[in-house]
């Protein structure tokens, strides 16, 4: 089973990649620090989610 994330996580983190998409890499702590740098979102779980999926997403994209 795989994880169910909110469509807004999923948007964010589309809108991000395509906006910086060498800003990110397959590395979650990276992504973390850029999410931060490049977004306003205040709670870290937020965050940590968002990094968590564009991280997921470059995974796959190089596979």
């Amino acid at each position: 089973m795989g994880n169910i994330r909110p469509t807004y996580i999923k948007r964010v983190a589309k809108e991000l990649l395509r906006l910086y998409p060498d800003s990110f890499t397959d590395d979650f702590d990276h992504n973390k620090a850029k999410v931060s740098e490049l977004t306003d979102v205040t709670t870290s779980i937020m965050r940590n989610r968002i990094a968590g999926y564009v991280t997921r997403y470059k995974q796959l994209a190089r596979a």
